[in-house]
This record gives structure tokens, C-alpha cells and sequence, in this order.
């Protein structure tokens, strides 16, 4: 492949990359700006805790713009969960092991009941879920009496937000200062992502879809290693992997299984391509409906 051949196949796909483009240039200011500390393994590590919550409502989020609606309430909603979750931890004594259960159908009971409006009177998903976002915030304020902190003195769910994994490989002569663990879950990761790179790409080309040209292909994927291995490796100088990214990635892993490894998630494409066809083709929009929102 030329160099023209390149820039052709760049501006053909410059809005899949224009993200990772926008990121870079915000990384490089903010890096120029600071002399360096916003890409220290500090920072990362405690960006990385700070948006853990705000990776996994987006995975949500995701699949309910998929099917062409959206949700307003997932904030708000989100704070008076952890709300209820210190509540139960603080003043009724709970165990951690109940708390997280008891939350978790919580938050699958509030997306059903936005969906009802929404599938079953026709209610646009706007207007259903800003009234949602009204009443998580009342309750919210209400929970925490206007102050919107509640200390938690318990130490393993504490864990789940500050911890971080233990390095079950810790020695003093190979790498002292880095967290072992972090550095084999890190080549693992490379290790997965190049395999299921090319395994997909050899679908493609075995029903004839399009694929990127395989010199485009093979920098994609140095570009992408190199990426996770320097996030790795930055996240070994510190204290390695939190429990909150661990999380984030089960997350992930699991949505992006079910919706392009099963009938599930080939149902939610198709009823976010055309909600009349998929009705037709027999596929229960109201009932994908429930079952999107209430994930």
C-alpha cells in the first residue's frame, strides 16, 4: 500500500477514528500543560477510578440509543442507588453481599418501569424518562438530607471504588516497582485482542464483507497493542488495575457478548434498524424494549 492508497483509506474511515484523534490531541495539550503529571500513573490510575461508573451506564446507554430512544434518568438514578446502597450499609446494617444484589434489582425494577410508558402507552422516551430524572433527584436529596454525602466505613465496599487488585506476583528482584499482575493481564489483552481481530476479519472475508485493506489491518492492530500496553504499563508503575476497572471490563465483555454473540443481540439491532420490519419479522419490540431498558 502507497502512501496515497493510506491517506485514502484515513479519510474513508476518518469518522470511526475521528474520536481516537480528538482523544490523542486532548491527552497531548493537557500533557504539554501539566509537564507531564496528566500522564503519570497517578493520574491515570485515578481517572480511570473516577469514570468507572460512567463506562458502565454508557454501556447501557449504548443498546437503548441503539433501539432509538434515550434515557435521561441513568444520573440521577445511579446517585440514588449508591444512596439506598449506604443507607443499607451505614444505618440498617447490611451486609455487602446483600447490598449489591438488592441494588442491582433495584435498578432493573426503575428501567422496567420507564419502559412501561415507553412501550406500552407510546410515550416518547424523552419525556418519560425526564420525569424519571425529577423523581431520582428528589429522592436523592431526600435520602441524603440535602448534604448528598454519606460516609462508609466498610472497608470491602469501599474496595470496590478505591481497591485495587492484589499482585499475587510480587518480588523484589524482577521489576520491583511494578505491578505484576497488571503487566500479564496486560499481554493477555494483547494477546485476546490480536486473535479476535483476525478471527473476525477471516469472517468477513469468508461471506465476502469488506474488510480494511490487510497493511491498514496490520497497523490498526500494532497501533491498538501498543495502546494497551502502554495503559499497562502505566497502570503497573502505580498500584496496578483497580477493582473498579476490572468491573468496567466484565461489564464490557458481557454486553458485547450478548449482543453480537446471541439472538438477543441480533433482535436489539434489528428492532434500532427498523422497528416496523422487526415487528413483522415476528421479533417483540415492546418486550426488547423492556429488556434494554431494564439492563
Amino acid at each position: 500500500m502507497t502512501i496515497n492508497d493510506l491517506k485514502t483509506e484515513l479519510k474513508k474511515h476518518i469518522r470511526d477514528y475521528g474520536m481516537y484523534i480528538a482523544l490523542f490531541m486532548i491527552i497531548i495539550i493537557f500533557s504539554v500543560a501539566t509537564n507531564g503529571v496528566f500522564i503519570s500513573s497517578r493520574n491515570i490510575s485515578n481517572l480511570l477510578n473516577q469514570t468507572g461508573y460512567l463506562a458502565v451506564i454508557a454501556v447501557g446507554m449504548t443498546l437503548i440509543i441503539v433501539i432509538r430512544h434515550i434515557d435521561l434518568s441513568v444520573g440521577f438514578l445511579s446517585g440514588f442507588l449508591g444512596a439506598v446502597a449506604a443507607i443499607a450499609l451505614v444505618f440498617w446494617n447490611m451486609p455487602v453481599y446483600l447490598v449489591i444484589p438488592m441494588v442491582l434489582v433495584f435498578g432493573i425494577a426503575a428501567g422496567l418501569l420507564t419502559a412501561y410508558p415507553v412501550a406500552q402507552l407510546g410515550i416518547p422516551a424523552f419525556v418519560a424518562s425526564l420525569a424519571g430524572w425529577l423523581i431520582y433527584r428528589g429522592l436523592l436529596l431526600l435520602v441524603t438530607l440535602e448534604t448528598g454525602t454519606i460516609v462508609i466505613p466498610n472497608d470491602a465496599f469501599n474496595a470496590i471504588g478505591n481497591g485495587y487488585i492484589p499482585d499475587i506476583f510480587a518480588s523484589e528482584v524482577f521489576l520491583p516497582n511494578m505491578h505484576k499482575l497488571t503487566l500479564l493481564m496486560g499481554v493477555l489483552t494483547v494477546i485476546w485482542f490480536v486473535l479476535r481481530s483476525i478471527s473476525s476479519r477471516k469472517n468477513k472475508q469468508a461471506y465476502n464483507f469488506e474488510v480494511l485493506p490487510l497493511d491498514l489491518f496490520i497497523i490498526q492492530i500494532a497501533f491498538v497493542s501498543v495502546l494497551i500496553s502502554l495503559v499497562t504499563w502505566i497502570l503497573a508503575g502505580y498500584n496496578g488495575i483497580s477493582w473498579t476497572l476490572v468491573i468496567v471490563m466484565i461489564v464490557v465483555a458481557v454486553y458485547s457478548f450478548i449482543t453480537s454473540k446471541t439472538i438477543l443481540g441480533r433482535h436489539i439491532y434489528a428492532v434500532g434498524g427498523n422497528p416496523e420490519a422487526a415487528e413483522l419479522s415476528g421479533i417483540s419490540v415492546k418486550r426488547i424494549t423492556f429488556v434494554v431498558f431494564g439492563s
